[in-house]
């Protein structure tokens, strides 16, 4: 299971309860087959949804294919990985498998974030500058095609402290007996490091992609705003109240994706810095505080499920398209509209 230097201290020198024993190893186990269930099902609608009519793949179905395709990477792995945590006393598997769940999990997050990010800046250009849109004469297609290829290369590269650090280490809990489990954050390479890669992950993948996507969204709505004030003149009053509603509700969806992205990893990087960066920790460290590393964790892969749940509930035209989906992938024929993604 995944741990490190002071969760070994906490385990030595607190009593040890086999996790049997434990009400999360039951509540979590089934919280994230839910998340598998919902996960996979919500995010292979979308790919399929998105994948299925070429002569409707633009910039947005471009961002929001890939950013379902990491999400369904963290469920099929991260979240069977996991809840192994949660599940048995000691690390099942051996070393490689250590190295690989670090790292893909690494990779899977990093995905979801970055195409998050991406997919903000070009909703922004779309919506408040669309003639700049492209970039040094490439068409806006091929270019989100090489951005979402660019940011699964940067995802891996910074996976790879992940692949090459993790290992898996034995634990005494008693005279007699002992545990193995998967560390990122081997003891030979000190609390620097660990500290390191805690900090630079919390920035990374957490402070500037929210204040990016908060910075992109938040310029949609005020641009949204100020358009619903300037409408022409010559729209009749039922038109006007039309597009009020409809930019509006453009507005609360951006802004709904980026309280649930703050709101999802904001418990799990809490409990990071405070268990990492605090001298205090193995003292302070209760049950209150090992329920709120539960809840982080869950959050993390709720993340991953609500997605193709916002687009559905808040695109009609999505909705229309994955409702048939089935039956026009079946007949060939072509949707009926693109997806707009507002």
């Amino acid at each position: 299971m995944a741990m490190n230097s002071n969760v070994t201290n906490l385990v030595q020198e607190s009593v040890f309860v086999p996790y049997m024993h434990r009400p999360e190893t039951y509540i979590v186990s089934g919280l994230f087959l839910i998340i598998l269930i919902v996960g996979v099902f919500g995010n292979g609608m979308m790919m399929i949804t998105l994948g299925a009519d070429s002569t409707a793949r633009n910039t947005s179905t471009v961002y929001m294919f890939s950013l379902a395709l990491g999400d369904i990477l963290v469920i099929l792995t991260s979240v069977p990985l996991t809840s192994v945590i949660f599940t048995f006393d000691s690390w099942p598997w051996g070393q490689t498998v250590c190295k690989l769940s670090e790292c893909v999990k690494d990779i899977s997050v990093g995905v979801s974030v970055f195409t998050l990010t991406a997919l903000s800046a070009e909703r922004y250009y779309a919506v408040v500058n669309p003639l700049r849109r492209h970039v040094a004469g490439m068409k806006a297609v091929p270019l989100a095609l090489l951005i979402a290829c660019l940011i699964w290369v940067l995802a891996i590269v910074l996976s790879m402290p992940a692949a090459l650090f993790s290992d898996v280490m034995d634990i005494d809990i008693t005279t007699n007996s002992s545990i193995h489990i998967c560390n990122p954050f081997p003891v030979e390479l000190g609390a620097s490091y660990r500290r390191g890669v805690v900090l630079f992950k919390f920035l990374a993948y957490y402070i500037i992609p929210l204040l990016i996507i908060s910075v992109f969204y938040f310029q949609i709505v005020r641009h949204l705003q100020l358009s619903t004030r300037n409408m022409p003149c010559e729209l009749s009053p039922m038109q006007r109240l039309e597009q009020i509603r409809s930019r509006r509700k453009v507005g609360k969806m951006v802004i709904s994706i980026v309280l649930i992205f703050f709101i999802c990893f904001l418990p799990y990087h809490i409990f990071m810095i405070w268990f990492h960066f605090f001298a205090s920790t193995l003292n302070d460290y209760n049950k209150y505080w090992h329920i709120f590393r539960i809840i982080g964790f869950v959050m993390t892969f709720i993340n991953s499920c609500v997605n193709p749940l916002v687009l559905y509930f808040a695109s009609t035209t999505f909705r229309v398209r994955c409702q048939h989906s089935e039956y026009f992938v079946k007949n060939q024929e072509p949707f009926p509209s693109r997806v707009d993604l507002c």
